[in-house]
């Protein structure tokens, strides 16, 4: 069997299209109900119809009408003629359902719209449409001759309305950016409804919400930004606890522009995830359960992919800060290794020096031996960060609680710290509150100290000129700290005129290696951990820290509490008070 190459296929419907060409007693030979011939401008070439006399159709008055009398139209025209564009467009047959009106009534049709093939090279322009009747709304003088069918209105209404569903799932399945949802569901609603305005509010349990999307008419004043109390919103309350639609007539007083409105809260696995509320006009004024449960069941396919959003936005930020994560990670193990190496190399180095006998005399070799000493106690430094860290982070942290005299702290941290506070031209003091008794905390005491040394050590490493000033108050409010009531708490705040930090990463600072900047940290040298360290050790021992900072170039402060052991008696105009707000 051959085919040549320009020869034109067997067509079952050129066959029948000839035969209508004919006659139109031909097309009952397609075996369909009701068979007609039908141009791109909705015009009957041909019609048959097994029902035209029990309606009281005249065959005449359908192919001459042309549908300036209506004599046999689709109700939903423009829905119709689309779809005959489309199938003479794309060439393939589409089957629907659709009502058409006649004088007597109105009658609901399943059709199949196929396109009558052309010859080679030109355009369909007409189509064979087949059907069958599904049912009659007839006029009050036919009911007698056709069987009892529910509202034809509601019917349409509820085909337009399944047809928006179908919409609005359809447009909002395609995405899963939650923003596109929200606005994507109003927007469908809105252009469909025509409601005076749409509004959808996410909803994650709490008795506030706030519209995140909305569709309004020109008139109608913006709804975003302001909170709504579902408390004193009965539909909006009635809605999420049965999770059905529901339709409220609002009080006067309302914050909705508008009397009655349908509340339909959308919900995934039974757990409601926002509220949509839109306005009825007067056509939509009563929706028929058939509708209801059209919007119920659209709430559930929004509901689910606003949960399906919200996971697919949830494993992208957990991703994200995986990642960030992991990089920050990999810059801490780097400084650290460099941390590391630098204080080695330069022991190794000046001791290579020495063996090799390279030291011109005795005053020279003890120079390379006090620079090797140097190098070993920052080693060590690191070293002791890196295991402190270690500890806290695994919870084997020990602190010896007790007693500890605030002034013997103070002068330890002084003494320590004065000698390179000087070294760099800085002025230092220490100052605490006047008191006619000596001030006792409840810590421990190297612990404390490690803290101190740790903050008042950034204070200097990050301040080229100014000052760096240590103070405590004592602070009468008392506080439970394991199991035992204190009389208060002291404030130890470490004040400086340094580099300070942005404000845009205040918040990263005590966030695990979010505080290592690499570049910064390599300038100023350490590994990065002392605030972190620091921190957690306060913590532990029922305090708590605050950084503040005005900005880069501004200077910072550094504020820790802990438990006061006892009430000190102290110099009038000496003491604190919690309340007061400290910088």
């Amino acid at each position: 069997m051959s085919i040549a190459a320009n020869s034109e296929p067997p067509h079952l419907l050129s066959a029948h299209t000839q035969s209508v060409n004919n006659r139109t007693d031909a097309l009952a030979s397609l075996g369909a109900e009701l068979v007609y011939v039908q141009d791109g401008t909705g015009r009957y070439l041909k019609f048959c119809w097994q029902q035209s006399e029990r309606l009281g159709l005249t065959l005449e008055h359908v192919i001459n009408d042309n549908g300036s009398k209506e004599s046999f139209v689709p109700i939903d025209k423009a829905g119709y003629f689309e779809r005959l564009e489309q199938v003479l467009t794309t060439l393939v047959p589409e089957k629907c359902q659709c009502w058409f009106r006649f004088p007597q009534g109105a009658v609901e049709l399943e059709l199949l719209i196929t396109p009558i093939m052309p010859a080679l090279g030109n355009a369909a322009t007409s189509v064979l449409v087949m059907g069958r009747l599904l049912q009659v709304q007839a006029s009050k003088s036919q009911t007698q001759l056709l069987p009892k069918s529910r509202n034809l209105d509601e019917d349409i209404r509820s085909q337009q309305y399944q047809k928006l569903i179908n919409n609005v799932t359809r447009n909002i399945r395609r995405t899963l950016d939650l923003n596109i949802i929200w606005q994507q569901t109003v927007d469908s609603l809105g252009t469909t409804l025509q409601p005076n305005f749409c509004i959808i509010c996410p909803y994650y349990g709490q008795s506030k919400i706030r519209v995140i999307a909305q569709s309004c008419q020109p008139n109608v004043k913006s709804m975003l930004g302001p909170d709504i109390n579902i408390d004193t919103e009965f539909g909006f309350t009635q809605a999420l606890n049965t999770l059905k639609p529901v339709i409220v007539d609002q009080e006067s007083d309302s914050i909705f522009p508008t009397q009655r409105l349908l509340i339909v809260a959308t919900s995934h696995q039974e757990q409601p995830n926002s509220l949509i509320a839109l306005s009825l006009n007067e056509e939509c004024s009563n929706l028929s359960a058939k509708e209801l449960e059209l919007s119920k069941e659209a709430a559930d396919q929004i509901g689910t992919a606003i949960a399906h959003a919200t996971l697919y936005k949830e494993l992208e930020l957990a991703r994200q800060q995986a990642e960030d994560a992991s990089r920050l990670k990999s810059e801490f193990l780097a400084n650290v290794s460099h941390e590391i190496r630098t204080p080695l190399n330069g022991m190794i180095g000046f001791l290579k020096l020495i063996l090799d006998g390279m030291a011109e005399d005795e005053e020279e070799k003890a120079l390379f031996l006090e620079e090797a000493h140097k190098s070993s106690i920052h080693l060590l430094e690191v070293i002791n960060d890196i295991l402190d860290f270690a500890k806290i982070e695994a919870g084997k942290m020990e602190l010896e609680l007790s007693p500890v005299k605030l002034d013997e702290l103070f002068g330890d941290v002084e003494n320590f710290m004065r000698l390179q506070a000087e070294h760099k031209n800085l002025s230092f003091g220490m100052q605490l509150p006047g008191t006619n008794d000596e001030i006792l905390v409840y810590s421990d005491y190297l612990r404390l100290k490690q803290i101190m040394i740790n903050l008042v050590g950034n204070a200097i490493k990050f301040t080229h000129e100014g000052h760096i000033t240590v103070t405590a108050d004592v602070v009468r409010k008392k506080v439970i700290f394991k199991d035992q009531e204190f009389p208060g708490m002291v404030k130890v705040r470490v004040v400086d005129t340094g580099i300070g930090v942005s404000l845009d990463q205040l918040d990263k600072l005590f966030q695990l290696f979010s505080q290592v900047d690499g570049s910064r940290t390599r300038q100023y040298g350490g590994t990065g951990l002392g605030l972190t360290i620091s921190q957690k050790l306060v913590e532990a021992m029922g305090g708590e820290v605050h950084f503040y900072s005005l900005g880069e170039g501004l200077g910072s402060t550094v504020t820790f509490t802990v438990p006061l052991y006892q009430q000190p008696v102290m110099v009038s105009g000496s003491d604190s008070d919690l309340g007061s707000s400290e910088q």
